[in-house]
């Protein structure tokens, strides 16, 4: 063969190599993914803003700015005492202090009922100054949940931290549903649990092995609440992180960790949130998805 073609045809087959083998994969959907993930993390709603949470004891609970109140807001507020919060049988009822104005989903009040966030109940929000608060039922506990969007962490927020994209972590499983949903107890952070309601098995292959995962269903998606080996080396949070995916369709479920997230304890100590069960703690290190909050 003529050494022109020869030499021709190893200049053209190295450009094939560096042009299709060293292309870099699509991350546009999971950019796009993570940048709003984030954008609602920073949020004036966002989990960055909470600041406090307190559980409310039977009878009176003083509301104000300082340690000596039961629910204690931020110094944002400076008129010293809010009010009171007057609790019995799981039902709650703030009184203002005279001359202190605050508001409820925009109307002002003097003497409100509070509803807790037990669904299908949604809570009714009192707004004062920079800061929102309102009821929230856990097990059996009623409590007072606090946010101000000028909270430190809200305020001081650099980004968060991401293994980089691995088409290898998109995995789909197959799914084996239960003849009806299981209830399932899921362990939170408070030391209690949560009952959830599971449809069934998740199964997958990861590096050659099998895997499986059992979700919970939570407003039309499946949730996995999961642990795996890199939060052992802390490169991710050691409560372990969430998963969402899209529920079943023809048996299968498409798992992307390059989506895991934190769990909101992983950036406030207020939060009330579920830990992996037994049956969600992974043999594997998932390289991909949310690293741990804060610096590196």
């Amino acid at each position: 063969m003529n050494r022109r073609i020869i030499a021709f045809s190893s200049v053209f087959v190295l450009v094939l190599v560096a042009v299709f083998g060293c292309q870099k994969p699509d991350t546009t959907e999971i950019d796009k993914w993570r940048s709003e993930y984030e954008a609602r993390l920073k949020s004036e709603d966002g989990w960055l803003t909470v600041v406090g949470l307190y559980w409310l004891k039977e009878g009176k609970n003083t509301v104000g700015a300082g340690p000596d109140f039961d629910v204690q807001l931020t110094d944002n507020f400076k008129q010293g005492k809010l009010g009171e919060v007057d609790f019995h049988d799981g039902k709650a009822e703030l009184t203002l202090e005279p001359g202190v104005q605050a508001a409820s989903d925009g109307r002002p009040f003097t003497t409100i009922g509070l509803v807790s966030d037990d669904p299908p109940n949604k809570p009714n929000k009192i707004q004062v100054g920079s800061q929102t608060f309102y009821l929230i039922k856990r097990e059996d506990r009623y409590g007072i949940r606090i946010k101000d969007v000028e909270s430190d962490a809200r305020r001081n927020f650099t980004g968060l931290h991401w293994f980089p994209f691995d088409d290898g972590f998109r995995v789909t499983a197959d799914f084996e549903p239960f003849e009806t949903p299981q209830e399932i107890d899921v362990p939170n952070i408070l030391g209690g649990s949560f009952k959830m309601s599971s449809p069934g098995l998740l199964s997958f292959r990861l590096g050659g092995k099998e895997y499986s995962l059992q979700p919970v269903e939570e407003d039309g998606e499946l949730f996995i609440i999961f642990k795996d080996l890199t939060s052992k080396s802390e490169e991710t949070y050691g409560g372990g992180r969430f998963l969402y995916a899209a529920m079943p369709q023809n048996g299968k479920v498409v798992l992307d960790f390059n989506k895991a997230e934190n769990p909101p304890c992983a950036y406030t100590a207020f939060a009330t949130c579920p830990l992996p069960p037994p049956q969600n703690r992974l043999d594997v290190e998932i390289r991909a998805g949310e690293k741990r909050f804060g610096d590196h």
